[in-house]
């Protein structure tokens, strides 16, 4: 697979030079029990099948027919097939890791329908069918013509994994000989309105081999910001400079991050280390000024773009499912690119507080913005006209195995299987010079700390590293086995190499306790307030948790302890944290030279993760509260 776009993790990298570490195939990893095991089951069960119905009730999969027989009418928004090669690449991922006959003969139907849509010179695009058919490519600003074809391919790759049939990517392969022949080396200059494209001819060339589509999305790359501008200079297109020059994250939040992940992908296959430069660059300043406590991404509803430095409302964040999804398959890449743990402890920490709150927890509504505060308007919804983030979501959780570990075979050092993602699973890989490893990851994350990597079987006294990550959170983590007990420093991979015996196990002990977090000074949203944390997640006040008090006037005494009575399985109130909370005074006068001080009657406060809110009923919500 490789780095694909929107799924990221779902693949068996092809040959990349620049890469230290490789993922280890969907395939190859079997979630099979503990948080995510749950999530992936309800999204081939039930979220699939239900989007299916939306794709055909709302006339997108229609759109194809009648772009392949000539009769009827486009119905809806312009790029409305996107959705359809997301739900498709999603299905297919879902597949890989559990056969499912439902959902197959599904599969089939949505790829006979695509492939029948192809044009004879490879264009494949229903809204530009029929009448329209001689607008193509005459508004590359605005009307994501690009942008959909890579979702194609992508979905293209994810058929041929999960089914071993050519005829999708042979769908694809056609496609982008035609853009290579439109904007390759002998065509004209010009790139998507919207980035996303990049990722995916990127991960087209692994799949097949072909060079030409590697040096099309570098080609892709480069016309941003070039002379003259494709986009007249506007930072929402992030054409407002070259992108091996960048230094600030800008304008349409998930354009931005999948743009990253495209550069991040080219410097996998061609080391440009001016694009390396950019990219940590870029990631400093979406991390350190510009990114929500959740991960999310994107500051304003206007441009759907991200704000000025430390410009991050809460009851206003946009923080688009999208952006999240688009930030975690840009970590993913990070990872490999550098083999530094900051990039996973980001991965985890998007996936659990910005990607997952998105979908309900009975799999079938969905948020497009993610807000950190809310009066309790807010509602997830079945679907949306704008339906991106729906289909993104359900390939986000069916790609997961993916994301959960990575190989490293570097020069004159031993082997590894790196964990990235802890959940329980068996993990079957191929060591250079080592044979087949399979590991067993047993842990109860995201609620407790301990996870135990057991090796089921390997080559008699085969000398391999376990690579285990210790997040940046975690002051106090100790490991123990083949090497003894010994603290280890958060924030780091801690490798253990050791001549591995069946049986053999490595035990990771990592502190699971509520703190607090604060803002940076300049972040006005926040000032006197504060958020908790325990392990991974971040959590959150309901005004369903409050029958007696109103969640916007409470606050936490800055002596009240934070603690945890156990915990268990979604979505059960021991998975909270507990403390005090003290009602806020408030009088009549907008403004006053003396406010009333905060009450000193105090309560019992439940906080809960903050992926689970807006599930039980409907309220207000806070993840920042004052801190008295």
């Amino acid at each position: 697979m490789s780095y694909d776009p929107h799924n990221t993790a779902v693949i068996e990298l092809g040959a990349s030079k620049h890469a230290r570490l490789r993922p280890a195939p969907l395939a190859r990893v079997d979630i099979n029990d503990g948080f995510w095991l749950p999530w992936m089951q309800r999204n081939r069960e039930k979220t699939l099948p239900d989007q299916y119905r939306s794709l055909v009730e709302t006339g997108r999969l229609d759109n194809l027919r009648f772009a392949a027989t000539g009769e009827g009418r486009f119905k809806g928004i312009y790029f409305n097939d996107s959705d359809v090669f997301k739900w498709l690449e999603g299905a297919c991922w879902s597949l890989i890791s559990q056969r499912d006959t439902s959902l197959e003969c599904l599969v089939a139907e949505a790829a006979d329908v695509i492939e029948a849509a192809q044009q004879p010179d490879g264009y494949l695009n229903s809204y530009y069918s029929g009448e329209k058919a001689g607008e193509r490519f005459t508004n590359l600003r605005d009307m994501h013509e690009i942008y959909c074809a890579g979702h194609l391919f992508q979905a293209a790759v994810a058929h041929h994994r999960a089914t071993g049939e050519p005829s999708l990517l042979n769908v694809a392969r056609r496609y982008a000989d035609l853009l290579d022949r439109e904007f390759g080396p002998n065509g004209r200059v010009g790139a998507c309105g919207h980035p996303e494209a990049e990722m995916a001819l990127v991960e087209l060339a692994r799949e097949t081999g072909e060079t030409r589509y590697l040096a099309l999305a570098e080609r892709f790359i480069e016309a941003r910001g070039a002379e003259p501008r494709v986009f007249d200079n506007r930072s929402y297109l992030q054409d407002h400079v070259r992108f091996a020059e960048a230094q600030d994250v800008a304008g349409h939040a998930v354009r931005q991050l999948y743009l990253c992940s495209g550069g991040a992908d080219v410097a996998l296959e061609n080391g440009r280390e001016e694009y390396r430069a950019a990219l940590e660059r870029l990631w400093q300043n979406f991390t350190e000024r510009r990114m929500y406590i959740t991960g999310g991404a994107g500051a304003r509803y206007e441009g759907e773009a991200f704000g000025a430095d430390w410009e991050l409302p809460n009851d206003r964040a946009y923080a688009e499912t999208c952006a999240a999804i688009a930030s975690v398959q840009w970590n993913f890449r990070m990872l490999h690119l550098t083999g530094e743990s900051r990039f996973a402890d980001l991965m985890e920490e998007t996936l659990f507080n910005a990607v997952l709150p998105g979908i309900s927890l009975t799999g079938d509504t969905y948020f497009y913005e993610n807000p950190l505060s809310d009066r309790g308007a807010h509602r997830r919804q079945p679907w949306f006209d704008c339906a991106c983030c729906p289909p993104n979501v359900a390939r986000m959780i069916a790609s997961l195995p993916g994301y959960v570990a990575s190989t490293e075979a570097a020069a004159g050092a031993a082997p590894c299987v790196q964990i990235n993602l802890y959940t329980n699973c068996d993990i079957r890989v191929e060591l250079a010079d080592v044979g087949e490893v399979h590991l067993r990851i047993e842990t109860q994350w995201p609620w407790e700390g301990a996870v135990t990597a057991t090796v089921i079987r390997c080559p008699e006294d085969a000398r391999f590293g376990i690579t285990l990550r210790v997040p940046q959170w975690a002051d106090g983590a100790t490991i123990s086995g083949a090497a003894g007990e010994q603290e280890v420093t958060a924030g780091t991979f801690v490798r253990t190499v050791h001549a591995w015996s069946a049986g053999d196990r490595l035990e990771l002990q990592v502190p699971f306790r509520p703190v607090r977090v604060r803002s940076h000074p300049f972040v006005l949203s926040n000032h006197g307030r504060t958020a908790v944390i325990c392990g991974p997640l971040i959590y959150c006040a309901e005004q369903v948790d409050l029958p007696d008090q109103d969640v916007w006037d409470v606050a936490i005494p800055a002596d009240a302890p934070l603690y945890r009575q156990g915990f268990s399985g979604l979505p059960g109130q021991a998975n909270a944290v507990h403390t005090e909370g003290v009602k806020l005074t408030h009088g009549p006068s907008l403004y006053a030279m003396r406010p009333p001080a905060p009450g000193h009657e105090r309560f019992p406060l439940t906080l809960v993760p903050y992926f689970m809110w807006a599930n039980r009923a409907a309220g207000p919500m806070q993840v920042w509260l004052p801190e008295t």
